[in-house]
C-alpha cells in the first residue's frame, strides 16, 4: 500500500472517531483532529482552515440521523442561526490576530468548568422542560449563543459544547434534544460559515480534505445513532467525558507558552 493510501487512510481513521465522539457529545472534534493536521505539518492557519471545513461534514451526518428521530422546532432552530452566526464571523475576523496560547488556556478552564458542573448536577439535562422563552429570556440566551458564536469562529476546540450545555442549563432541553441542536445548527451552519470566512484568509489543504469529510459525516451518523439508541445517559456522560480531556488538552497544550 502506497503512503499516499496509508496517509488518506489514517486521516479518514481520525475523522472518523473524533467525530463519532463529538457527536454523540454535542461538540469537541478539533480534539483530535486539529492536532493531528498541525503534527502531521500543517500551520495553524492551513490546518485550522481545513478542519473548519472538514468539520461541515459532521454536521450533515448528524442532521440526517436525527431529523429520522424527531421534528426540529424550526423557529427556536432559526434564533439560534440569527443569534450565534454574527458572533461567528466577527470570531473569524479575530482569530489570527490574538495570542493563540492565551485563546486557548482560557477556553480550557471554561471547558474544564462546563464538565464539571454538568457532573455536579447529576439531574441535569436528564429531563425535556423548555423555559425562558419569554422575550427577556430569549434575549439573554441569544447574547450568550451569540458569545458562543465569536468563539466558534475563532477557537476550534469544545465550542459545540457550550452551545450544548447552555441550551441545556438555560433553555431547559434535555441533552439529547440539546445535542440535536447543536450538530443541526453550529455543526453544519455555524462551522460552514467559519469555514467560509477563515478559508479567505488561509489557505487549504485540499488533497486531504476527501478522508477528513468522509470520516466526518460517517462519524457524524453513527454518533447521533448512538445518541437516540442510548438516551440521555450515555449523551450526558460523553459529554462530561469529553469535555474534560478537552479542556486538559488546551491547557497542556498552552502551558509552555505561558510560562
Amino acid at each position: 500500500m502506497s503512503e499516499a493510501v496509508l496517509e488518506q487512510v489514517g486521516l479518514l481513521a481520525i475523522s472518523f472517531v473524533a467525530n463519532t465522539l463529538s457527536s454523540l457529545a454535542g461538540g469537541g472534534a478539533g480534539l483530535l483532529q486539529l492536532p493531528v493536521l498541525i503534527f502531521l505539518g500543517l500551520a495553524f492557519p492551513t490546518a485550522l482552515a481545513t478542519h473548519k471545513i472538514a468539520s461541515v461534514a459532521l454536521g450533515l451526518g448528524a442532521t440526517l440521523r436525527h431529523l429520522r428521530a424527531e421534528p426540529i422546532n424550526w423557529r427556536f432552530a432559526g434564533f439560534i442561526l440569527l443569534a450565534g452566526l454574527p458572533g461567528v464571523w466577527l470570531g473569524t475576523q479575530i482569530i489570527l490576530q490574538i495570542p493563540e496560547a492565551w485563546a486557548r488556556a482560557a477556553l480550557g478552564v471554561l471547558t474544564l468548568g462546563l464538565g464539571a458542573y454538568s457532573m455536579a448536577r447529576p439531574q441535569l439535562g436528564k429531563v425535556h422542560a423548555v423555559q425562558h422563552t419569554d422575550r427577556l429570556g430569549l434575549l439573554i440566551g441569544g447574547g450568550v449563543l451569540f458569545g458562543i458564536g465569536v468563539l466558534n469562529g475563532s477557537l476550534t476546540s469544545g465550542t459545540g459544547l457550550f452551545v450544548t450545555i447552555w441550551l441545556v442549563r438555560w433553555f431547559g432541553l434535555d441533552y439529547t434534544r440539546a445535542v440535536t441542536y447543536t450538530l443541526i445548527l453550529v455543526g453544519l451552519f455555524w462551522n460552514g460559515t467559519g469555514a467560509w470566512f477563515i478559508a479567505q484568509q488561509a489557505p487549504v489543504r485540499w488533497d486531504w480534505l476527501p478522508a477528513l469529510l468522509l470520516g466526518s459525516f460517517l462519524g457524524g451518523y453513527v454518533g447521533a445513532h448512538l445518541a437516540h439508541s442510548h438516551g440521555n445517559g450515555l449523551v450526558k456522560r460523553s459529554f462530561e467525558v469529553l469535555t474534560v480531556l478537552i479542556g486538559s488538552k488546551l491547557l497542556f497544550d498552552a502551558w509552555p507558552h505561558l510560562t
